[in-house]
C-alpha cells in the first residue's frame, strides 16, 4: 500500500518556526514533484509550496514567501516545510501530495493535479 506520511505538526506559540516532514510508504516518488497544502476549519485547501522531481526549482504561495521554504531530499522522496515566525492564521493541516504526472518541471499550485495525499499533520499555534 503506498500512502504519505506527514510529521512535525503540533501545538506551537506565535514567533516559534517549526519543520514538516513529508516520506511516503510503499514506494519513492523520484520523478515527481511533490507539495503541500493546508486547509483550515470552513476554508479551502490553499497551496503551500512545492518542489519539482529534481529539486532545482521550488515554488511557495506568494502569501507566504519570506516565512515558508520547502526542501527535498530526492534519494527518499521525502520533501520538508519550515515555517518561521509562526502566525495565528498558519493554523491549519497541513498535507503533502505528490503530482498526478511524472517530470512535470514546474510546480503546480491546483490540488486537482495532485493524485496521492497524506493524512495530513495539525499545527496548532497559541498566541
Amino acid at each position: 500500500q503506498v500512502y504519505l506520511k506527514e510529521s512535525g505538526g503540533g501545538l506551537v506559540q506565535t514567533g516559534d518556526s517549526l519543520r514538516l516532514s513529508c516520506a511516503p510508504s510503499g514506494r519513492t516518488f523520484t520523478y515527481y514533484a511533490m507539495a503541500w497544502f493546508r486547509q483550515a476549519p470552513g476554508k479551502e485547501r490553499e497551496f503551500v509550496g512545492g518542489v519539482v522531481w529534481n529539486g532545482k526549482q521550488t515554488k511557495i504561495a506568494d502569501s507566504k514567501k519570506g516565512r515558508f521554504a520547502i526542501s527535498r531530499d530526492i534519494a527518499k522522496s521525502t520533501i520538508y516545510l519550515e515555517i518561521n515566525s509562526l502566525k495565528s492564521e498558519d493554523a491549519a493541516i497541513y498535507l503533502c501530495a505528490v503530482d498526478g504526472q511524472a517530470l512535470r518541471d514546474a510546480v503546480s499550485t491546483s490540488p486537482r493535479l495532485y493524485s496521492i495525499w497524506g493524512q495530513g499533520t495539525q499545527v496548532t499555534v497559541s498566541s
